[in-house]
């Protein structure tokens, strides 16, 4: 994540303060989930899995809890257009 600021929804800019505001709040596996997508994304929800280290289910779960607070968004993959895959708006 830069230093500066991060997009939010295309017209709405988080500060780092207002990000890491934001992220403090969550639990965490919601702030491992971030970490492992700052350094590589984007990722499935499997390929998150496999990098945190955490169950499927918890990983659900800190991406449900990352895109209520409006931190990460989804796209479907271009390499299989059947998964997701998860990235930090950036």
């Amino acid at each position: 994540m830069s230093t500066s600021t991060a997009e939010l929804d295309g017209d709405h800019l988080l500060t780092e303060s207002e990000y890491r505001d934001r992220l403090r709040e969550l639990p965490p596996s919601a702030k491992l989930v971030a970490k492992v997508l700052e350094s590589d994304a984007p990722l499935s929800q499997g390929q998150l899995a496999e990098e945190s280290l955490l169950p499927d289910r918890t990983v659900r779960y800190a991406l449900n809890r990352l895109e209520d607070a409006e931190l990460v968004g989804s796209r479907y993959s271009f390499k299989d257009a059947r998964k997701q895959v998860y990235y930090l708006h950036t």
